[in-house]
């Protein structure tokens, strides 16, 4: 069995409570909702640090690689902590480690990771991480860069 992370494992935290429509017919939320989980915390992080303007920046992060690993069920009225942290920045690509806890859990109870690129909104190429966005980053950052 793998072992589990803790709230102390992550840098960065956003509480999200789950809906009635989240539960599916087996009566817990289902396993794509955890994926939206994951996108709303780490895009709101985003935008609460002001590196991230989805509707006008011209730099935008797209989700090219995402993982999850399910252990326990979560399922409504349970709130949701998505614990955030950055495992490795590169010149314009991100990856994120989340993990969702159920209500005061300290055992997570599912891990994954996204890893966006950052691309220019119109060419939609690749572009550096801003030095705003990079230093953002690097506060919730696991590991040296």
């Amino acid at each position: 069995m793998t072992e589990r992370s803790t709230r102390e494992d992550y840098r960065a935290f956003r509480t999200i409570p789950t809906r009635w429509m989240d539960n599916d017919v087996y009566g817990h939320v289902n396993n794509v909702v955890h994926y939206a989980l994951f996108d709303t915390a780490l895009t709101g992080w985003l935008i609460e640090q002001g590196v991230l303007d989805v509707r006008a920046g011209r730099q935008i992060g797209l989700v090219v690689e995402t993982g999850c690993r399910y252990f326990d069920p979560i399922a409504f009225p349970d709130v949701v902590t998505a614990g955030i942290c950055v495992a490795r920045i590169g010149t314009s690509s991100v990856r994120y480690e989340v993990a969702l806890f159920r209500n005061d859990e300290e055992e997570a109870i599912s891990e994954g990771h996204f890893v966006h690129v950052f691309v220019d909104r119109e060419s939609r190429r690749p572009t550096p991480l801003s030095e705003a966005l990079r230093a953002a980053l690097t506060t919730i950052s696991v590991t040296a860069d």
